[in-house]
């Protein structure tokens, strides 16, 4: 029997969530009960609750799709799961269509995420498919001095901008700008220089551009300060003293900001990829033709495929990406103190939602 499962659910935009026990799906053959051990506050979720973005689940709802766990109960095709500790991905696939058979899950029609098309993470419990599913070694976790639940972002944060890193071809020698280095860009900023490139970061905000400074970044750039024509000056004079391309550059979007996506924008140059991670429901106001006259392109990235799950994992435990300087935990019953506190900009750090 399973202790008092409760969930927390956004009932309406723009107010509080409300406390409800529930009981939990019985497992499908090929699906499995997970036990949450942590969930990340994502800058999505905060779109849900106080920006009317629609949910394709109708209200009430638990928000939260960055979940890690422990799996309880399994269905008859699923036993090997049992005991097993998890990362559920974002963005769940359903393995078997076309688009996922030619290696497009990313845009699979039936895909579904947690805290959007079904009831999410913060919640004690959930029921998802086995499909994608990454287990989490424990022992590895335990000797990076993680816990589960500081892995759960790992499902969105870390693996969309490795995603975006991966499709976008980073690799040595090439110059990575990050614009908007809290949350998911202080992740695009590691992985690119795991990978071997030069990572300038663009932020409004000093302190997080001083954490990241920390962290493999080599030159960074408050937008406040510098912006327009002057930056990429600056940018351009940075690359040829480290004997840097002055093409070719890759620029990661992640600020979620019409501010970030201009600069981003004006940072093109010719064979530039620009590589659209953050999301708002903002418009912004765009010469397209500078695409076609730098040769340059724009990749959207909506979440990553759960194959590349492993290997953005493997980073962490490697020492190669860092989490513990860029998170927090705090209680799941503080859901509703802690959104505000998000959405006011009062945390420096990205919230874990751990449930008691």
């Amino acid at each position: 029997m399973l202790k008092a499962p409760h969930r927390w659910l956004m009932t309406q935009t723009n107010a509080a969530m409300t406390k409800a026990t529930f009981e939990p799906a019985p497992p499908s053959p090929t699906e499995v009960l997970v036990e949450i051990a942590g969930c990340g506050v994502c800058h999505t979720d905060l779109g849900y609750l106080y920006d009317g973005v629609r949910t394709t689940h109708e209200l009430p709802l638990a928000l939260g799709h960055e979940i890690s766990g422990r799996v309880i109960e399994t269905g008859e095709k699923s036993k090997a799961w049992r005991d097993k500790s998890v990362i559920i991905p974002a963005v769940i696939p359903c393995g078997i269509c076309d688009l996922c058979q030619r290696g497009k899950a990313t845009i699979c029609r039936d895909q579904m995420m947690p805290g959007y098309d079904i009831h999410g993470g913060f919640a004690t419990h959930i029921t998802v498919p086995t499909h994608g599913l990454c287990e989490v070694d424990e022992k590895r976790l335990a000797k990076a001095g993680l816990e589960l639940a500081d892995v759960s972002i790992v499902a969105d944060a870390l693996t969309t901008p490795y995603q975006a890193a991966i499709q976008a071809g980073i690799g040595p020698g090439d110059l990575a700008i990050v614009v908007g280095i809290g949350g998911v860009g202080g992740y695009a900023a590691q992985i690119a220089g795991a990978l071997g490139a030069t990572v300038i970061a663009i932020d409004i905000d000093d302190a997080k551009l001083a954490t990241i400074a920390q962290h493999g970044v080599a030159k960074t750039f408050n937008a406040t300060e510098i912006s327009g024509r002057e930056l990429k000056k600056e940018i351009r004079a940075f690359a040829a003293a480290r004997g840097l391309r002055a093409t070719e550059w890759t620029i990661f979007e992640c600020s979620g900001s019409t501010a970030g996506q201009q600069t981003a924008f004006g940072l093109l140059v010719h064979g530039a990829t620009l590589c659209v991670v953050g999301f708002t429901m903002d418009k912004t106001e765009l010469r397209l033709s500078n695409l076609m006259a730098f040769h340059a392109r724009a990749l959207g990235n909506w979440g990553c495929p759960p194959d590349l799950y492993p290997a953005a994992l493997d980073m962490v435990f490697d020492g190669r990406v860092q989490i513990l300087p860029f998170i927090e935990r705090h209680p799941l019953d503080d859901i509703n103190e802690i959104f505000e506190a998000v959405h006011g900009h009062e945390l420096q750090r990205r919230a874990i939602l751990v449930p008691a």
